[in-house]
């Protein structure tokens, strides 16, 4: 039982209170699932590892802007538009671009009102930004596409289509994979 309580507790399903017993969390999203960017962070240091992780965003991201097509309001529509002006006008600040590029991503996915999805995809993509600051340094035309694929995310979820904005976030994430699958070779353990 003990060692049941210790698994919950670092699950943070449960919460001990010293002299007052242990009671059961929130159960929040965002507090269950909260550990997993940290725990993608600690895999970062294999290239397999950040291909996996842009695996499984390809396979989210397109169905989340699909659902967010259906259910943005004007507010997170002016969100939305917010970041991809920002993106605009940083083309030449790669830092600046891929922060306003994670929070426009955040955004969409946040217009979707799935609590738990946003917890998911904020741990997944925000894990790979050190490697899209890599491609904007290494890739001249990086900018150019990033800023272009974001504004036809942007004009699906205008136009409130589903389809199209899964087919835009699918290509603008296929394209960030493909350039890491080129460009990141992954590490095979040497064999004694």
């Amino acid at each position: 039982m003990r060692e049941a309580v210790k698994v919950l507790t670092a699950a943070q399903v449960l919460e001990i209170r010293r002299g007052d017993g242990t009671y059961v969390t929130s159960l929040q999203p965002d507090m269950l699932l909260g550990g997993l960017g940290g725990a993608i962070e600690l895999l970062q240091g294999d290239t397999g590892n950040l291909l996996d992780v842009m695996e499984v965003r390809r396979l989210l991201e397109p169905a989340a802007a699909a659902l967010a097509a259906g259910r943005i309001t004007e507010p997170a529509l002016a969100e939305v538009r917010r970041h991809l002006d920002a993106m605009r006008a940083a083309r030449d600040d790669v830092e600046l671009l891929n922060r306003h590029d994670t929070a426009f991503h955040r955004a969409v996915v946040a217009a979707t009102g799935n609590d738990t999805l946003v917890t998911l995809l904020e741990g997944i993509s925000g894990q790979t930004l050190r490697a899209r600051i890599w491609r904007g340094l290494v890739d001249g035309d990086a900018a150019g596409r990033t800023v272009a694929e974001h504004e036809a995310i942007y004009q699906a979820l205008v136009s409130r289509d589903g389809p199209l904005a899964q087919a835009a976030a699918l290509l603008h994430v296929s394209n960030t994979e493909s350039w890491l699958r080129d460009h990141v070779r992954p590490v095979t353990p040497s064999r004694p």
